[in-house]
């Protein structure tokens, strides 16, 4: 089983549905706690709306999201703080449940776990993947729209994280 991740940071809306495409992606599952941008098109109306125009599914999983002090600490780049406070929400009854949603997602279709950052070296959503995988069952792929990220290889934390798939 594949788990992709997608981060729409330094992208437009189309470019970013084609990569969804081309991974053959069914169900985009939001896992931002606010699900609101600046971004034109990707705020949780406009972007479900879209998704679904396109023949996919949009889940928005908001006890996913990076609760408020693990987004302040990956701000400021204390990383290891970020990655145990994220890693303490994800124990919590709310996200368990959660993850369980996206467990049932993810024996029924392709899903893609999405969030901001470009990067998902530096994004939750690479834990929720890693939470979520198999041993030897499953790989991360770390979508990539129009090449943003060079490669991901090695996260801030320097803890290596799956593949990534560029569209051109």
């Amino acid at each position: 089983m594949t788990i992709f991740t997608i981060g729409y940071e330094g992208t437009i809306l189309d470019a970013f549905i084609e990569t969804l495409r081309e991974g053959g992606v069914e169900t985009v599952v939001d896992v931002r706690a606010v699900a609101v941008s600046r971004r034109r098109g990707f705020s949780k109306t406009a972007l479900s709306t879209r998704v679904r125009a396109e023949g996919m599914e949009y889940v928005h999983l908001r006890d996913l999201g990076d609760p408020k002090p693990g987004r302040e600490a990956a701000r400021a780049g204390r990383w290891r703080e970020f990655e145990s406070i994220y890693a303490a929400h994800l124990r919590t009854a709310e996200a368990q449940l959660a993850l369980a949603i996206l467990g049932r997602l993810m024996a029924n279709s392709s899903v893609a776990l999405l969030c901001y950052e470009a990067d998902a070296a530096g994004c939750h959503r690479t834990m929720i993947a890693r939470d979520v995988a198999k041993p030897g069952k499953s790989r991360i792929v770390n979508l990539v729209v129009n090449n943003q990220v060079a490669s991901v290889g090695q996260s801030r934390a320097h803890d290596h994280l799956g593949e990534s798939l560029a569209a051109a």
